[in-house]
């Protein structure tokens, strides 16, 4: 190469150096422009369906409450018992008198609940009744002359899967939350805490975390279609499977614990006894209720159903046995008593039987089961 080549080769190297050096350097010794907010682009109108949505929380969330519980516990050495925070949770106003509705086991085993409202203002809860079948409780506020409004109630008899939900309440204790979602499926089945099931049970993928339980169920026009419940999630966080109790339920159960403190099951005035009954049911090939006694003077005994009898050797011969209530089938106790929870104590009821190998049916008046 010859100098001539060599140095003009060199300056053209040099000349791209000292550029690309320039630009590296430039944004660090550059004047900064003005920094000005950027103008705002209109977004025009909301979506109708937003719109009704942001109608729906704000109609609604004077209805909704903040409920945290407190438990006593003993210190071992020293005897002290002292009250310490237990949990959190979410109920909804009931009634003009302070009523308030929510889960049981928001409130299993408190010594005390404190319930908040919308406003910010704290008051302490007396229980006015439980029902622990239901999952369902009542506690009663004292909110003076300005109590908030009453959710409005609706049916859960004629929804339909595919329909929009609302659920309002507190998930880890973040207060007033609102989800969405729809009806994914209904009469679920979910064992409850004395060991039976709680029927019709409304299934869906809103949002329900721990926190929500008691909280309402709304549907689109802002009634109350159930009380979120429980969810089904390996992590115990929202896997868009929740349920809720159905308000058709919560209406004959709520008004029952204001009134007596306690829920009334409607009976029959039998006698089963479950591992028999699964016993029985085994060695006969029968599915159905095995009636081992009757109650004297009760609604069965009226009827004129028949109990077990024990033969001269000692063996039990099979009385009637209660194959469905009111066309619905029942093969265990758990069947039974939900099928009888549907009705009304007073209702008149047919029973289809199984009596010594014929199927007849009988009509039965609904009693209060015994305590």
């Amino acid at each position: 190469m010859s100098p001539t080549a060599f140095r003009a080769s060199y300056w053209i190297l040099w000349t791209l150096l000292t550029l690309w050096l320039a630009a590296q350097i430039w944004p660090w010794i550059a004047p900064a422009p003005e920094a000005v907010p950027r103008a705002i682009t209109p977004r025009g109108d909301l979506a109708a369906d937003e719109r009704a949505t942001i109608e729906l929380f704000e109609a609604a969330r004077d209805s909704v409450v903040y409920i945290s519980t407190r438990q006593n516990v003993r210190d071992y050495w020293t005897r002290n018992v002292f009250s310490v925070p237990a949990g959190t949770g979410s109920g909804f106003v009931w009634d003009q008198h302070g009523h308030v509705v929510t889960n049981w086991h928001v409130i299993e085993g408190a010594s005390e609940a404190l319930v908040r409202l919308s406003n910010g203002r704290d008051y302490r809860a007396a229980l006015v009744g439980a029902s622990p079948e239901h999952d369902i409780a009542v506690l009663r506020i004292g909110v003076g002359f300005e109590p908030p409004p009453p959710v409005p109630v609706g049916t859960s008899a004629d929804l339909r899967v595919g329909q929009k939900v609302f659920a309002i309440g507190n998930p880890f204790g973040l207060d007033w939350t609102l989800t969405t979602g729809i009806v994914s499926a209904l009469d679920r089945t979910l064992p409850n805490a004395s060991g039976g099931i709680i029927d019709h049970l409304i299934q869906t993928d809103a949002a329900i975390n721990p926190g929500n339980s008691g909280g309402p169920l709304l549907d689109s026009a802002g009634r109350l279609i159930g009380i979120n419940t429980a969810i089904f999630s390996p992590s115990g966080a929202s896997a868009g499977i929740g349920f809720a109790v159905p308000v058709d339920t919560v209406n004959r159960v709520v008004p029952q614990l204001i009134r007596h403190g306690r829920y009334l099951r409607p009976a029959l005035g039998i006698r089963v006894h479950a591992g028999l009954n699964e016993k029985l049911s085994r060695r006969t090939g029968i599915a159905g209720v095995f009636v081992l006694g009757v109650e004297e003077r009760s609604a069965a005994a009226r009827a004129g159903l028949r109990g077990a009898t024990l033969e001269a050797d000692g063996s039990l011969r099979p009385g009637d046995v209660i194959l469905a209530v009111a066309d619905r089938k029942v093969g265990s106790l758990e069947e039974l008593f939900a099928a009888l929870d549907q009705h009304a104590i007073g209702e008149r009821v047919p029973l289809r039987l199984w009596r010594q190998g014929t199927e007849l049916e009988l009509e039965v008046e609904l009693e209060a089961a015994a305590d």
